[in-house]
């Protein structure tokens, strides 16, 4: 019997949901035969076969949640040998074996949401230059209510350690812990080699998740100080006036339950929502709008279309914009950095790869245009068709979603004037660009005239970045984009 196994499909990638099956239990699989669609990090990818062979089990359901290197399915390599009834000398097949396996039991337990419990980064203490990873793929922890039930109280061994004596834990487990001021050598790690998870610490506090907790057994422990408290007493709220921590159940209005639809939180919808968790818990979201005329930039986009054309590229805004944002970041680099939870270091990069937020039929992405600073406008505009062509129809690759310095949103090419941007962590800070209008203006002369307007806002970790060097990197936007002849003058 051979497992199949996760394989990593990309660096970095430490998980992957089971978003549909192609294959059936009993079903004859030759080498190489697609097996299942994977989601990681908003790609989805087709999972071939390592052997060939007949199906015999699914170790993982359809909306699960995968660790790398987790068995997900069992194989018979024998072919046809199960198809036909078994000789009474013959053993027979293992039914209760395979199902015995790590990955089979935690699934069980925790009603098929998460597989098993190794799904957490890879490492001594996670790569906290991918927070985002850090949190979604380790905290996907499902609401459904507030029950009665509360969690054995785990008893409390010695931890384990890194070299430096620190408890192993995901950064957003030691988030949470400062904020319900709770030693972590006291809470029980569900995760590899022992790491503490955030549903760790939610299990220690007693708080109920609607599932039980990976390492828990399903028959109740004796009655504790903490098992005995009342089903109905709040969750304890965060000492320094942080936000509550026990999730939040949904009621139907009486007489309305025909009136809606309930739909699993899956694929890119469950990524989305976690990305925007993960910023909301780690950055000190800050807000700052200026506007540029984009009058100048407008007539040269003009001049040069039919260059661009001529080349093969259709030319947008967006190649301008994107080669200012680089220049800009060289003069102000505290908004090309991130901030590493774990060790407490703000990691600063010299190097310039933009985020470029799509709207997609299944959601948001966000792919990343490399290396903008060695590259000609030309060069940006046939990557940003590129991109959004393939990222409308699902062709991404993983690396083509990860490693943005910064990111930038196009509120405007739906006609929105004005938004506040959510930081995509783990960068520093997120541009929104907006519609182009033509409103009145007073020039330099004092005249009044017509002139092409867009609001910028700038949203920034304010750990990381201030106020005026956020306003000074926007001005230094504005100054190339109402000068684009000096923009292509700049050096990199």
């Amino acid at each position: 019997m051979k497992e199949v196994l996760l394989p990593e499909l990309a660096e970095s990638v430490v998980e992957g949901e089971i978003l549909k099956w192609l294959v059936q239990e009993g079903d004859t699989i030759a080498l190489e035969q697609p097996l299942c669609e994977v989601m990681t990090d908003k790609v989805t990818v087709e999972l071939p076969s390592p052997v060939a062979g007949v199906l015999s089990k699914r170790l993982a359901g359809e909306g699960d949640v995968v660790a790398v290197h987790a068995a997900i399915a069992l194989i018979d390599e024998t072919g046809g040998a199960a198809a036909a009834p078994a000789p009474a000398a013959t053993a027979p097949a293992p039914a209760a074996a395979p199902l015995s396996t790590q990955a089979q039991e935690e699934r069980e337990q925790v009603g098929g949401s998460i597989v098993e419990a190794g799904h957490l980064q890879k490492g001594a203490d996670d790569d906290s230059t991918s927070l985002f990873k850090a949190f979604s793929s380790d905290e996907k922890v499902q609401v459904q209510g507030l029950g009665a039930r509360q969690p054995a109280a785990p008893a409390t061994p010695a931890q384990p350690t890194r070299a430096d004596g620190r408890v192993l834990a995901v950064p957003a487990a030691r988030q949470l812990a400062r904020e319900l001021n709770l030693d972590l050598t006291q809470v029980r790690g569900s995760g590899p080699n022992g790491r503490i998870r955030v549903s760790d610490v939610l299990a220690h506090q007693g708080i109920n998740q609607g599932q039980a907790a990976p390492t828990q057994t399903a028959a109740p422990a004796p009655a504790t100080a903490q098992a005995a408290q009342p089903a109905a007493a709040p969750a304890k709220a965060p000492a320094a006036g942080g936000m509550p921590v026990a999730p939040v159940q949904y009621r139907t209005p009486k007489g309305y339950e025909h009136l809606e639809d309930r739909v699993p939180l899956r694929g890119m919808r469950r990524a989305i929502s976690n990305q925007m968790q993960a910023s909301h818990l780690y950055t000190v979201r800050t807000l700052t709008v200026d506007e540029v005329n984009l009058s100048r930039l407008v007539e040269f986009r003009a001049r040069v279309k039919e260059d661009a054309a001529a080349a093969g590229v259709k030319l947008s805004y967006l190649p301008f914009i994107f080669k200012a944002v680089a220049v800009a970041l060289r003069k102000f680099p505290s908004l090309n950095t991130s901030f590493d939870e774990a060790t407490q270091e703000i990691v600063q990069k010299r190097y310039y790869n933009i985020g470029m937020a799509v709207a997609t039929d299944a959601g948001l992405t966000v792919p990343v245009l490399k290396d903008v600073n060695h590259k000609s406008v030309f060069d940006l505009a046939r990557e940003v068709s590129d991109l959004a062509v393939r990222a409308q129809g699902g062709k991404l690759q993983a690396d083509e979603l990860a490693g943005s310095t910064f990111s930038v949103t196009n509120i405007g090419s739906i006609g929105a004037l004005f938004s506040f941007p959510i930081i995509n962590v783990p960068d520093a800070a997120i541009l929104g660009i907006h519609s182009i209008q033509k409103r009145p203006i007073v020039d330099e002369y004092d005249n009044i005239v017509v002139a092409h307007m867009m609001y910028l806002s700038l949203s920034f970790d304010h750990r990381l970045v201030d106020g005026a060097e956020a306003a000074r990197f926007c001005k230094e936007v504005i100054r190339l984009l109402e000068n684009p002849d000096r923009l292509m003058l700049e050096a990199m």
